[in-house]
Formats: structure tokens, C-alpha cells, sequence
């Protein structure tokens, strides 16, 4: 991928990082002279329909945030089956490593850092993203000591059916909630409990499950309780460790409801460091109760014991009614039973009568206004209530779309008719797309329920793919569904020409030349050449007759004409130069035979040779003729002793 430019204008510098499903590449944008970070999908996933789909929906939606503790998405493309996202390029450090470099953070640096990362995630909620893979490894500190969040390449626009997939556990487990590691529902309390997780080992260093292997710490984050930040270290502020275990909670309903009342926490707790500032749930420390199960021997067994205010009264004693009770009982039993069927029978006559005298077909109400159908109605003895109002494509505003009985459907004169009338066709406002990426354009539209029309290019001078035009135009109502044409920008537009014939002319007639092309003189070089007279171009950067952008510069080479020859130098005549030679150190006097030898392409010749004492110290002057670079070396007892290179 080095070297490798993507979208005719990301040019990809090096390798700076990589996950489980993308790899990281430092960029240079050619368009607008900037780094950026390229995020680059793996091989594995790109033959995977429904992950690329997801990748595109996913990087789309992240693309539509915009905060300043939240890394920005440029651009999303695809080229020769690389799928790629185009980010904010961050020159720092991740979280993680600071906390690796400092062991733990303050309780004043870790509210703050907290505080930047919950107004990040919760601008992602506001806007239906949730992350869902919150830890250090993904949030960014700037040099500048700014906090961004970054990695929404798992984060999923939220539905009424957010579900993580069966089987697979996405995030990293040592942050994951517990209902993530279950593979269940995941919400915005889910990011909480990741975050909470990231402020347990900012501010005490450690992590607080860790096992062998990745399933081993999920069933902890399911099943173990976790240790309380204060018991590792009592110097935490009460005010950390409650926001903590509070974010932490393994039951979700026990969580913070949401970022906002995170965040009003971490604020309290860090503009009241010493202080116990933070309530807590209010039944966080009542204990499970079991409840007795109520029933007729346990109320007459509490009675025994407490007796009522009327108890309290004296009472005459009656003697048993049983026998008395039973009797009236079965009587009245039986004249309820006759009065029903008297009921019935007499309804069921009374329906039959009218029946048959007064029944009418309902006709068909569809189409027609509220004031048609009450006129028709009346006519029949019907009535008309209208139950509700619906938006319809299909029907007018004010008409009928719906009845709740059928059109020839007998009914009894007086029957209510309820119909459901159009409210027209449901109207939204255009956005404004103009200025933006096109994928944001998309984004924007499926917001408010309009679909992409026609999506065309032009030059101009706005970056490529932002939208240059837009109709209908911002602000107008039009109808839901409807279709949105736009134009996008193809960047300025390149015009091409053709390079002139240069060589053979001098220069004020190139000028004249690429001046009539569009074309500029570039560097002019001035050469020796035998075969060209001086004064005229020998050679040309651009052919003649390439087609080359307008505003170009084409270099050229100017003949100085034939190289002057030079005199030929005499052959160097011999020098004689003298040298002195360090004889080698003994601890007793002792003779030693010198021989000095030169050497010259391959030829060695003897100069001289002698015996000498090693108290003498060092040779006599020896005198040595040579011509040009030769090499002297020097021999004692037939060992050698020393060698250099002499110029002569």
C-alpha cells in the first residue's frame, strides 16, 4: 500500500496502526496539502456482502458527527476492492499509553479527561450512534493535551432492534458490558459501562478483570463483582469511586440513564474534589426482602395478634347461620339465571324485529369528503365518525381512505360508521446539502425522509465531492419520499495542450513558442555539444506534440557549442621524497634486518635493506623515488611491519 494513491488524491506515506478489521495508514491529501489517516478495511472481510454493506452505513453515519472531542471522518470510498475511510490525522499519543507511561492518573486529570470523552460519546447518542468499543486504545490526547475519540468502525446507527450479532462479542472484552458479553441488547448504557471501565484504570492503573483468555474475563464482566476502586486505594476520592461503581452497575436499570447525568456527576465531583457530593441510587444499600405470601390463615392469624379498632368493641355472640345462608344463596342464584334469560330473549326479539324492518347496506365512503359521505349517510340512517387522520399519497387531504365495515355489509338503521380521512400528502423541509461531502448529502437526506435524485459533476474550484448545487433548494416543503437532485464537484478543471517543437530554435523563439500553448519556460541548462551550434536548443523535458495541462513548464537545454579541447599535460616527472622508519620496541638490545619495499601497479621493488639495533629508535633517512600514487612498506626480520599509500 506504500506509495499507493487512493482516490486520485490520498497518497498513502506509511503504516501507523491497525485492528481486527482494519489496518491505519498515514496520507497525504494532494487536494488540499494535508495529512490525513487512512483507515484501510482488511482483506478477509472485503468478499463479505454484509460487512461491507454494514462497513458503508457505519463509516457513513460516523461521518455525519461533528464535535471537537470526536476525530472527523473526511471521506468514505472504494478502489480496486480496497474499501477505505478517510479521518482526521491525530500526531499524539493513545490513552492507554499515557496511562502506561504515567502508572495512574490524578483525580483531577481523570475527571477531565472523562468529562471530554462523555461529551464525545454523548454527542455520538444525540445523534443514534453508539460506539460500543470505548477504551484507551481509542481515544487520542493531541499534543495540544486536546482528548478525541476515535474508531466508530463497529458503532451502529441505533434502531428499535440494536442487537449485537448472535455468537460474536464485538468491543474489547476487558471493556465490554456484561450484556455485550451475553450478546444481547446493547443501548447507551452499554458505552457507560465502557467508559467506567476506562475511568476505573485511569485512576487506579489496573484493570479490574483479567483472565487467560478473552471468555474467562466476559463471564467476569457477567458474573464477578467488581472490586471497588477505594479498596485498591484509599486515597480515591469518595466522589470517583461512587461515579464508578455507578457506571458499572451489572444490572443496566442501575446504571446512569445517560451520558448527561454522567457527565453533571463528573462535573460536581471535580469542582468538589473533598467533598461527598455524589447521591447514589437511593436503594443501593437496602437489602433483598422476601415478602410472606398473603392468604386467608395469615390474615386471621395477624388479626389474633392485632386486633382492629373494632374488635376492641364488645360483640354479642350470634349462634351459626350456615344451614340459613346456603339456601338464600342457591335462591338468588336462580332468580339472577331467570332474569339473564329474560334479557336475552327479549334482545334477541327486539334484533330480530328490527332486522327485519330496519336493515340498510352500507355503501362505499371511500373517495368521498367528510360533507359527501354525512349527506349519503344520513340518507340511510347511518352515522359517520371520523376516528382518525393519516398522511396518504394515494388520497386528497379531506377525503375518506378507510371505513370499518365493508361497502355491502347489512346493517341496523342508526349504526355508526368510523372512517379514517387523509390528512394529503406529509410534507418535510429540504436541508441544506450544499457545502457538503456527498455521503454526508445522503446522510442528511435519509434524516427527513427524502430520497437521492440525480447526482451529477462539475468543475469547480470546492474540493472534489462536495456538493456544489442542490434541487429543489434548502428550506422548501415538498412531499415525504420525494427525490433530491444534486451536483458535486470534480475538483478545478484540467485543460490540456499540446507541446510545441522546441528543439532546433533559440530561446526568445521557445518562449514565443509555449506562450502560444498555454506553456511556460522552465530551467534552461547550457551544454557542450559538438553536433549543435551554441545558442540553439538540443533538448526538450516534454516532447514535441504530448498533451500536458495548460500552465506547464517545459525545461530545456541550450547547446554551448563544441567542447574546447586541452592541451595535452607532460608526464609527470619522478620526485624523490625521504622517510624514517620506527624500528620495534625489545626489552634487550637487539639487531634487526630492515627491508623497505615499493609498489606500483603490481610491481614491487626493493629500495633498501640493512640491519639496525632496536636502540636506535627509528631508521636513518632513507630517500625513496617515485612518480604518482605508490605504496611503501616496511619489513622487520621478514615480518611486516607497516604500509602506506604516498603520493609522488
Amino acid at each position: 500500500m506504500i506509495g499507493k494513491t487512493l482516490g486520485n488524491r490520498y497518497e498513502i506515506i506509511e503504516k501507523i496502526g491497525g485492528g481486527g478489521m482494519a489496518l491505519v495508514y498515514k496520507a497525504k491529501c494532494n487536494l488540499l496539502n494535508r495529512y490525513v489517516a487512512i483507515k484501510v478495511l482488511r482483506k478477509e472481510f472485503v468478499n463479505d456482502e454484509e460487512f461491507i454493506e454494514k462497513f458503508n452505513r457505519e463509516s457513513q453515519s460516523a461521518a455525519s458527527l461533528s464535535h471537537p472531542n470526536i476525530v472527523n471522518i473526511y471521506d468514505v470510498g472504494v478502489e480496486d476492492n480496497i474499501y477505505y475511510i478517510v479521518m482526521e490525522y491525530i500526531n499524539g499519543i493513545t490513552l492507554k499509553q499515557h496511562i502506561k507511561n504515567k502508572g495512574k492518573l490524578s483525580p483531577l486529570e481523570m475527571l477531565k479527561i472523562s468529562i471530554n470523552i462523555a461529551k464525545a460519546i454523548n454527542n455520538a447518542h444525540k445523534n443514534n450512534i453508539i460506539h460500543r468499543d470505548i477504551k484507551p486504545h481509542n481515544i487520542m490526547i493531541t499534543e495540544e493535551g486536546q482528548i478525541k475519540v476515535t474508531d466508530f468502525g463497529i458503532a451502529r446507527a441505533v434502531t428499535s432492534s440494536t442487537i449485537t450479532q448472535t455468537n460474536s462479542m464485538m468491543g474489547s472484552v476487558h471493556y465490554s458490558s456484561p450484556e455485550q458479553a451475553k450478546g444481547r441488547y446493547t443501548d447507551v448504557k452499554s458505552d457507560i459501562y465502557s467508559l467506567g471501565i476506562v475511568m476505573y484504570e485511569m485512576i487506579t492503573g489496573k484493570l479490574p478483570f483479567n483472565g487467560e483468555s478473552p471468555i474467562s474475563v466476559a463471564l467476569m464482566h457477567i458474573q464477578d463483582e467488581l472490586k471497588s476502586p477505594r479498596e485498591l486505594d484509599d486515597s480515591i476520592p469518595l466522589n470517583i469511586d461512587k461515579i464508578i461503581r455507578k457506571a458499572t452497575e451489572k444490572e443496566k436499570s442501575l446504571r446512569y440513564e445517560n451520558v448527561e447525568e454522567l457527565l453533571k456527576d463528573l462535573e460536581l465531583a471535580k469542582n468538589n474534589l473533598d467533598e461527598d457530593v455524589i447521591i447514589m441510587n437511593n436503594f443501593e444499600d437496602s437489602p433483598t426482602q422476601v415478602m410472606p405470601i398473603i392468604d386467608n390463615n395469615n390474615v386471621k392469624d395477624e388479626e389474633k395478634k392485632e386486633p382492629s379498632l373494632e374488635r376492641k368493641k364488645p360483640k354479642k355472640k350470634k349462634k351459626p347461620q350456615k344451614k340459613k345462608s346456603k339456601k338464600w344463596t342457591a335462591i338468588l342464584a336462580i332468580l339472577l339465571a331467570l332474569l339473564v334469560t329474560a334479557g336475552a330473549v327479549g334482545g334477541f326479539l327486539i334484533l330480530q324485529k328490527n332486522s327485519s324492518d330496519d336493515e340498510v347496506e352500507v355503501p362505499n365512503f371511500v373517495g368521498d369528503t367528510l360533507k359527501e359521505a354525512e349527506a349519503k349517510a344520513e340518507e340511510l340512517g347511518l352515522e359517520i365518525l371520523v376516528v382518525e387522520e393519516k398522511f396518504s399519497e394515494e388520497y386528497d387531504e379531506g377525503l375518506i381512505m378507510s371505513q370499518n365495515k365493508e361497502e355491502g355489509r347489512t346493517v341496523v338503521v342508526g349504526n355508526v360508521i368510523e372512517v379514517v380521512v387523509s390528512k394529503g400528502i406529509e410534507l418535510v423541509k429540504i436541508p441544506k446539502i450544499i457545502g457538503q461531502y456527498y455521503n454526508n448529502a445522503k446522510i442528511l437526506l435519509n434524516d427527513v425522509d427524502l430520497e437521492e435524485g440525480e447526482v451529477t459533476e462539475e468543475f469547480s474550484d470546492l474540493p472534489v465531492n462536495i456538493v456544489i448545487r442542490q434541487s429543489p433548494e434548502a428550506g422548501e416543503e415538498i412531499a415525504k419520499g420525494s427525490k433530491v437532485n444534486y451536483v458535486i464537484s470534480k475538483g478545478p478543471e484540467v485543460k490540456l495542450t499540446t507541446v510545441p517543437t522546441l528543439i532546433g530554435s533559440n530561446v526568445d523563439s521557445a518562449k514565443n513558442s509555449l506562450s502560444a500553448y498555454n506553456l511556460k519556460l522552465g530551467e534552461i541548462e547550457y551544454e557542450y555539444n559538438n553536433e549543435v551550434p551554441e545558442g540553439i536548443i538540443f533538448k526538450q523535458s516534454h516532447a514535441s506534440g504530448e498533451e500536458i495541462e495548460e500552465g506547464k513548464s517545459v525545461n530545456i537545454s541550450i547547446s554551448k557549442g563544441s567542447e574546447p579541447k586541452s592541451d595535452p599535460k607532460p608526464d609527470p616527472k619522478p620526485v624523490t621524497k625521504s622517510f624514517k622508519f620506527t624500528l620495534p620496541e625489545s626489552d634487550e638490545d637487539r639487531d634487526v634486518q630492515v627491508q623497505i619495499y615499493k609498489e606500483q601497479n603490481g610491481k614491487r621493488e626493493l629500495v633498501y635493506e640493512d640491519t639496525h639495533n632496536t636502540s636506535e629508535g627509528e631508521t636513518p633517512s632513507i630517500s625513496i623515488t617515485g612518480q604518482g600514487t605508490m605504496i611503501i612498506t616496511a619489513y622487520y626480520d621478514g615480518e611486516k611491519a607497516s604500509s602506506k599509500e604516498v603520493e609522488f
